[in-house]
């Protein structure tokens, strides 16, 4: 019986080069592009955070291997090209990490984390002028589009900050939050309408979630971990309505949105009966 190969670093990276190769590589690895592949180095991370959030640490060490796969394909193109190779990647982040925390790795001291961040802004900073980088213009400057809207909408919320342009706490956030709803509502000409202008509609529902990213904010919670959560729970509730549609002999598309309302308040029930037997299952 032959044991499983054990592969290092060095032999992945082997593995991408054989599959890169135009004689007798893969067809598919083989018409992939920075541009391709990026999508699916987003989609692996994403992949990590769930089987985190799931505590599935037999799938978080296969995610961390696809993901560890998206940077040595990307390597593997920038070296094809002559930017770059994989231990240029390695050195990069080694670097970084040893000036980015001379408390750690030289003599520098700080008080307390807010110290700590605003040099790790100084050295940030430094780092841009280093490199010839045109002084910022903006304290906005350095908020990158590849960011997720709900990840960048904080950063930028974050960054206005810092110069004071914030609010003092949640419950002004909450009034905001309540105007934009009547704006929105406005829009749509009362509960039935249908709107007649998209465009305005985009843009209300578009302040809609950016001040529900800053109430978030003021809360210390992540607006995409929260959504993940609602999308989670809603997945789990449907289902139960559909397992207990068919339980009663019921066809759920056929019946009215009243008669769905019935079932989903079971499925509520159900669950909640569920959370009080086992208290660490989700509410």
């Amino acid at each position: 019986m032959t044991d499983t190969p054990r592969y290092d670093t060095a032999a992945l990276l082997a593995i991408m080069a054989r599959l890169r190769n135009p004689e007798g590589g893969c067809p598919w690895d083989l018409q992939q592009d920075f541009d391709t592949i990026a999508r699916y180095t987003l989609e692996e991370a994403y992949e990590v955070v769930d089987a985190i959030e799931r505590r599935d640490f037999a799938d978080l060490r296969d995610e961390l291997g696809d993901l560890l796969l998206q940077v040595v394909f990307h390597a593997r193109m920038a070296e094809e090209a002559g930017i770059f190779a994989y231990a240029d990647v390695v050195q990069a982040i080694g670097d970084k990490l040893v000036r980015r925390h001379p408390h750690v790795f030289g003599d520098a001291r700080y008080a307390d984390v807010g110290e700590q961040t605003r040099a790790w802004d100084a050295i940030k900073a430094e780092e841009r002028r280093a490199r010839g980088a045109a002084a910022p213009e903006s304290v906005l400057d350095g908020v990158a589009r590849g960011h997720s809207e709900w990840q960048r909408a904080l950063k930028l919320q974050q960054r206005a900050a810092t110069v004071g342009f914030d609010w003092p706490g949640p419950a002004p956030v909450l009034d905001k939050l309540d105007e934009e709803v009547a704006e929105l509502r406005a829009e749509f000409n009362g509960p039935d309408a249908v709107p007649a202008d998209t465009t305005r509609i985009e843009d209300e529902l578009g302040d809609l979630l950016f001040v529900a990213a800053n109430l978030a904010r003021h809360a210390g919670i992540d607006p995409a971990r929260a959504l993940r959560h609602a999308n989670t729970k809603f997945e789990r509730r449907f289902r139960a309505m559909e397992r207990i549609a068919c339980e009663r002999g019921l066809d759920l598309a056929a019946l009215p949105l009243a008669g769905q309302d019935r079932l989903w308040d079971a499925a509520k029930v159900e669950e909640q009966a569920e959370a009080r037997r086992s208290p660490a299952a989700p509410a």
